[in-house]
């Protein structure tokens, strides 16, 4: 239960990460993901088809989960239709790291141009876990 008064945390503002060649960085998200905006890949959850679309922040004790990331991070991007979508990465030469279906989502693992690691989500639950 949260608390809806008040001062509080509202949700995820973003993904912040040094990289060797920012523009080149931010082309690859836009060209091969489809994502960008006036500072960046930016994203509006009211445009999501789910109703109740969601961010969360999660840890983990050990690295294998981020692998083969090379940073102690991972960005996970919500994705409609992923099973589409990533027949479109494919198509643009982009290595698939695995998939999965655990019920409450679909998977796909990939890494950006600075070898971090990205998890594709299609959210399948329309309701809070």
């Amino acid at each position: 239960m949260s608390n809806t008064d008040g001062p509080r945390v509202t949700g995820l503002g973003g993904v912040f990460y040094v990289a060797a060649d920012p523009n080149a960085t931010r082309a690859w998200y836009r060209d091969v993901l489809g994502v960008d905006g006036a500072y960046g890949p930016q994203f509006a959850w009211a445009d999501d088809p789910k109703a109740n679309p969601y961010s969360l922040i999660s840890h983990f004790k050990d690295e294998e989960y981020i692998s083969p990331g090379t940073g102690n991070f991972m960005i996970n991007l919500r994705v409609h239709d992923l099973d589409g979508f990533v027949d479109g990465l494919k198509e643009k030469g982009v290595e698939i790291h695995g998939t999965a279906d655990e019920g409450y989502g679909k998977f796909a693992w990939i890494l950006d141009p600075n070898g971090v690691k990205i998890e594709l989500w299609e959210q399948v639950a329309e309701e809070l876990p």
